[in-house]
């Protein structure tokens, strides 16, 4: 079972990831892939006990957009560190299509991403069950603080140096 980080917490992750050749469970938050939502759209929306997606790095959030009120979690894949589209998608989905629900980093995060992730508008952050859960929410807690500024617009957190200089760039 995986892990969650979320809020700056551990916390168990009660979703399943359920692969496309897979039997859903008769109970139980399941993410499915795009792919399994296009295919099973109508038998999957009204599952009683929630459905999530998963978007690979190159599946905008924006072929899923009418479908969002569907959706309790969108996880979103970090192929490698360096690949930056889903913070992105996270922005997009928290900002212009004003997604509620849960938005969730799925793979290769460093450390150093935390503090982008959580401005970006992600939630949480799938980790493995062997990782050290007080190691890693004391390193949540320190990357959010680690700088007193910030440069780029972002869904949360502190107002952008140019706000702060200008009130009337706020405007």
């Amino acid at each position: 079972m995986t892990k969650l980080l979320k809020d700056g917490k551990v916390i168990a992750d009660d979703w399943v990831h359920v692969a496309d050749e897979e039997d859903l469970p008769a109970r139980g938050g399941v993410i499915v892939s795009l792919a399994r939502w296009k295919a099973d759209h109508n038998s999957l929306a009204g599952r009683a006990d929630g459905i999530g997606v998963r978007l690979e790095a190159g599946q905008s959030p924006e072929e899923i957009k009418d479908d969002l009120s569907h959706f309790a979690v969108i996880a979103l894949d970090l192929p490698k560190f360096g690949d930056g589209r889903a913070y992105s998608y996270a922005r997009l989905l928290k900002g212009r299509l004003q997604f509620e629900g849960e938005v969730r980093a799925v793979g290769d995060v460093l450390r150093d991403q935390f503090r982008a992730m959580y401005r970006c508008g992600f939630d949480a952050l799938e980790v493995s069950e062997d990782a050290d859960d007080e190691a890693l929410e004391r390193s949540w807690q320190e990357a959010l603080g680690e700088f007193r500024y910030a440069y780029q617009p972002a869904y949360r957190g502190q107002q952008t140096v140019l706000k702060r200089r200008h009130p009337a760039a706020a405007a």
